[in-house]
C-alpha cells in the first residue's frame, strides 16, 4: 500500500527533475493562460518559489485572482500542482533563490524592486508515475493490438 509519505516523495521527484513548469493562471479577462517558468525552489511539494517581473499581466492577474495550477513533466512522470499564488517583496528568499538561469532571463538582479517572487501554496498535487519509456511503449503497443487497457502507471491524487 502506497503511503501519504511515498506519495509526497513521488510528486517531489517528478518536480525536482523537471526544468522548466507550465504556471497556468486566470486573466484578468477571465481566460486561461500558461507561462513556462523555472522552478527556482520548494520547500517541499506543497511550497513552491518563482521568480519574475513584478509589472506584468501574470503578477497583476494573480493578485486579482490567486487560483493557479502549475504543471511539471519529467523522465519520471507528471505533476499538476494546484494552488494558490501571491507576490513576495522577500528580498533574503530573492537573493537565496537568484542563479544564473534568473540573471539570464531578468533585467537587473536580486535588489531590483522589479524583480519578485510568485509563492506557490500547493493545495492538491494529482500525479502520473511514469514505467519509463520502453514499459510504457511496450503498454502503448498492447493498448493499441489488444483488448487490454495499457498500463501507464500509477495515478493518484495527493492533498498536500
Amino acid at each position: 500500500m502506497t503511503t501519504h509519505d511515498d506519495q509526497l516523495g513521488t510528486v517531489a521527484e517528478i518536480m525536482k527533475d523537471t526544468d522548466i513548469a507550465v504556471l497556468t493562471y486566470v486573466s484578468l479577462q477571465g481566460a486561461l493562460v500558461s507561462t513556462p517558468m523555472g522552478t527556482q525552489d520548494f520547500d517541499e511539494p506543497g511550497t513552491t518559489w518563482f521568480i519574475t517581473e513584478r509589472d506584468t499581466d501574470k503578477v497583476r492577474s494573480i493578485e486579482a485572482d490567486p487560483r493557479v495550477n502549475v504543471a511539471y513533466s519529467s523522465k519520471a512522470g507528471w505533476v499538476s500542482l494546484s494552488g494558490t499564488a501571491r507576490v513576495s517583496h522577500d528580498r533574503r528568499k530573492l537573493e537565496e533563490l537568484w542563479d544564473a538561469s534568473a540573471g539570464a532571463f531578468m533585467s537587473g538582479g536580486p535588489d531590483d524592486p522589479s524583480n519578485v517572487l510568485l509563492e506557490v501554496d500547493g493545495a492538491t498535487a494529482e500525479y502520473w508515475e511514469s514505467p519509463g519509456k520502453v514499459k510504457a511503449a511496450i503498454q502503448l503497443a498492447k493498448g493499441l493490438v489488444g483488448d487490454d487497457q495499457p498500463d501507464l502507471g500509477d495515478n493518484d491524487t495527493v492533498i498536500l
